[in-house]
């Protein structure tokens, strides 16, 4: 066994890959950028070693600089974790050059699969189902829709080398291929420093679906079941599962079947996932293979009870696998969600800034329940603009799928964030949608359930009621902590907090009367749909309320904003103003001020790079037209006249950094 690995990546997974080596007792070498000196995986690791600055193409993507460290500190293997250099052949063949072992696949294996367009062929050759495209690379946009009309609309266009959504279109008319071609291939060339791309028919009502395999030295390979990935937003994974509540054993079979032969055509060594689509009828198609872990292991790992990272240390280490493909037992249900920096609610443009306030779920009470959180992050952590924007991976397990997504919805209520916008109310409801908890799934449910994009959750009246009075209990416990500050001015008005007292609860400028009654360590609220008992040991200014209504527990997250309280649970966040009847009277005669009109302006709708600028002062635009390409976290996305009209002035310049609605120019 190795004595010492270095970890060429950074945030949860470099965090996951150390929780391991430490269990195994092996020392670990954390390399960090300059953005990353003061990250937790940094502080983790036993050693950490500075290679170069905050863009990915100046560290952690440079062969040279990994090495260095890796020989600087004595480290006998490399863990590439996931992205970055993960699946680059030349990094394995330099490493092996250098005396370090890869903990990973063979480059043989990486360089058959981790090109899209040789890994269909190869799986053509392995009798592995392939999606019908065109196999070799596309030259140019003219070749691209000839080929797809071929094919037949719609298509996808995907990056020979790409991964985690980057580099890839569907286009279902000539002018989609076009456009999709040339961002993809930029996208591709800036993510992966390869822009071929290839096109292959896009399969209508799609279930994403892969199957793990672990495979040795020693002749064995074997696969772990599978694991459902449909829920996806601009192909990347927002929610994954295990096992999958649409297959059969028998299509479980085939399709591990299928898996294992690919991984041995290769001669697979490690951890890989072999990812397919599935139609409605259960017919399936070989998409891909990652030769790495993939961000979705800890679902199989608390379905299977295996640790897939350890296992790829000790096959790289030379150890066999000591159990066969009758001894993987699947037991009970685990559910993934991707907490992400993004604003849902701005067609989940990435956030960036500072953790504020952070605070993880806690373990739940019921033994038989899991909630596992994987970090690199934590309070202070800053989420920048130079790397991927997930925040964390949140995993629940139970025994059956009812009980692991209950479980999720309880760990999101109780997951805290402050400092930055995030999904967590996003994920919240997509685990109360009816068709996602029958299962009904398709790559495509994220843009059928939401077609007009994430607008907030649908406040229900049992919710709101019960935050309604949660926002009138705070404000009688702050008037009860205000009364007994000594030093009051004569004539304060007295307030007893032992006796029922009357609030009004303006939301959107709407009251709610409510009487909040002190109960035996409780508080009882009346006024509402219901009367409601509601008791809490939370104190006033924490970030989390748990709270037991009418025997319930529920979590409430609390964040006062000036005189307002800002309330939310399930996925519901209210804006709460508590008022005397008096104050409300007095506050029902305020005019209400009007929105600055921000209709001239091109705004970027997310803090990222201005690339390019495709108009000019004193330009005419017609609707639809390019007026600039702003990049962040690594993606393009270009901004288009919503209506005709003249370009007044250009307020920023390709090359400028934006702030989230920056203006970019003005029109007349």
């Amino acid at each position: 066994m190795f004595k010492k690995i270095l970890i060429a990546n950074r945030g949860e997974i470099a965090c996951r890959i150390i929780r391991t080596c430490k269990r195994m007792g092996v020392s670990t070498v954390a390399v960090y950028s300059a953005a990353d000196a003061d990250a937790l995986h940094v502080r983790a690791a036993d050693e950490a070693v500075a290679i170069g600055p905050a863009a990915a193409a100046e560290s952690y993507l440079v062969i040279d600089k990994i090495i260095a460290a890796a020989k600087e500190t004595g480290a006998e293997a490399v863990h590439p974790g996931f992205g970055f250099l993960s699946e680059n052949a030349a990094f394995v063949e330099a490493l092996d050059k250098a005396g370090l072992v890869f903990i990973g696949p063979p480059v043989k294996a990486i360089g058959a699969m981790g090109d899209k367009i040789t890994s269909k062929k190869l799986a053509a050759e392995a009798a592995v189902s392939t999606v019908p495209g065109h196999p070799d690379a596309i030259d140019d946009e003219a070749e691209a829709v000839r080929i797809a009309g071929e094919i037949g609309y719609p298509v996808m266009i995907k990056a020979s080398a790409g991964g985690g959504g980057k580099g890839m279109r569907v286009a279902a008319a000539e002018t989609e291929v076009r456009d999709g071609l040339r961002s993809a291939r930029n996208e591709a060339r800036a993510s992966f420093g390869d822009d071929r791309v290839f096109i292959e028919k896009f399969i209508e009502e799609p279930r994403h679906i892969e199957i793990q395999v672990l495979a040795d030295a020693h002749g064995n390979t074997l696969h772990l079941g599978e694991r459902e990935c449909s829920i996806q937003r601009r192909h990347q994974k927002v929610v994954e599962e295990a096992p999958s509540p649409f297959l059969d054993a028998e299509t479980r079979a085939a399709m591990g079947a299928q898996a294992v032969a690919l991984a041995e055509a290769v001669d697979y060594r490690s951890a890989g996932t072999v990812e397919f689509i599935v139609d409605k009828n259960k017919n399936f198609y070989f998409l891909e293979m990652n030769t790495r872990i993939q961000v979705e292991h800890p679902v199989t790992e608390l379905i299977t009870s295996l640790d897939l990272v350890e296992w790829m240390i000790r096959i790289a280490a030379g150890e066999p696998l000591d159990f066969g493909q009758s001894d993987v037992q699947m037991n009970g249900w685990a559910v993934e969600t991707r907490v992400y920096a993004e604003d849902p609610l701005r067609d989940f443009l990435p956030s960036i800034g500072r953790l504020v306030r952070y605070r993880e779920p806690q373990p739940p009470e019921d033994e038989a329940l899991t909630v596992r959180v994987d970090t690199g992050v934590e309070e202070g952590s800053e989420i920048s603009m130079f790397y991927d924007p997930m925040i964390a991976k949140l995993v629940t397990h139970g025994p059956d799928r009812a009980g692991a997504i209950a479980a999720m919805q309880a760990a999101l209520d109780a997951y805290c964030i402050r400092g930055i916008n995030h999904n967590v109310a996003f994920l919240a409801s997509v685990m109360t949608n009816p068709r996602f908890r029958e299962g009904r799934l398709t790559t495509n449910f994220i843009a059928e359930e939401y077609p007009e994009g994430f607008k907030g959750v649908e406040a229900d009246p049992a919710t709101t009621d019960v935050l309604i009075a949660v926002a009138a209990i705070l404000q009688h416990r702050r008037k009860e902590q205000e009364t007994a500050i000594s030093g009051q001015m004569d004539g304060h008005a007295e307030f007893d907090p032992s006796k029922p007292a009357d609030w009004v609860v303006m939301l959107d400028h709407e009251p709610h009367a409510r009487t909040v009654t002190p109960v035996e360590g409780a508080y009882r609220v009346t006024g509402g749909a219901s009367n409601l008992l509601i008791e809490t040991d939370g104190r006033l200014g924490d970030l989390l309320l748990p709270c037991f209504v009418d025997g319930r527990p529920v979590t409430v997250q609390v964040e006062r904003r000036g005189p307002a309280l800002r309330l939310g649970q399930a996925g519901i966040t209210v804006e709460a103003l508590v008022l005397s009847p008096q104050a409300a009277a007095l506050a029902a005669m305020m005019p209400v001020k009007e929105p600055p009109d921000l209709s001239r302006f091109l705004l970027s709708p997310m803090p990222g790079l201005l690339m390019s600028l495709a108009v000019e002062e004193g330009q005419s635009v017609k609707a639809g037209e390019e007026l600039a390409v702003v990049e962040a976290m690594k993606m393009e996305n270009i901004l288009r006249a919503e209506r005709d009209g003249r370009v007044a002035k250009l307020h920023a310049g390709p090359g400028e950094s934006l702030a989230v609605d920056q203006a970019i120019l003005e029109f007349d």
